[in-house]
């Protein structure tokens, strides 16, 4: 990737909705060059999907808390199980104290209860300790320019 592959993707990263025309203009490109850029990009993986960013207080999940999953077991075979979970949007095994971390968003501390016990039917889960959040001073996705400043 060069320098306008990355400006490219943060600037889409910023507003994915944004016309070709825009994006080429924010980089020095026509609208058709910014488009056989972005095709290309998709194409080699760079781009996986586009989304749409949602406010998951206005959707429901105002309990936003990442637990640590104990285990008797490996559990790198269980992504499955974990995926099956609607309410945890990220699982990563880990090496540490901790076999598995999860971050999870429910309505309520009583509904993160309830995933707890639900993370416990999951074969080789031992233990759990959730760390709820109380505030978030940001959340940002991994940025394609931070290589150019390196």
């Amino acid at each position: 990737m060069d320098h306008i592959d990355r400006e490219l993707v943060a600037q889409l990263q910023e507003d994915a909705a944004q016309p070709y025309a825009a994006l080429g203009q924010a980089v020095g490109l026509s609208a058709g060059a910014a488009h056989e850029r972005v095709r290309k990009l998709r194409e080699r993986g760079v781009i996986r999907r586009t989304t749409v960013e949602v406010d998951p207080v206005a959707v429901g999940g105002a309990v936003l808390a990442y637990v640590m999953v104990d285990s008797t077991a490996w559990m790198g075979d269980s992504a499955p199980d974990f995926a099956a979970i609607p309410e945890i949007l990220e699982a990563h095994v880990i090496a540490g104290s901790a076999s598995v971390l999860v971050k999870v968003r429910t309505a309520t501390t009583q509904q993160l209860q309830d995933l707890l016990r639900r993370l416990y039917a999951i074969e080789g889960v031992s233990g759990t300790q959730a760390t709820v959040v109380l505030e978030t001073f940001f959340e940002r996705p991994l940025s394609p320019l931070a290589a150019d400043r390196a």
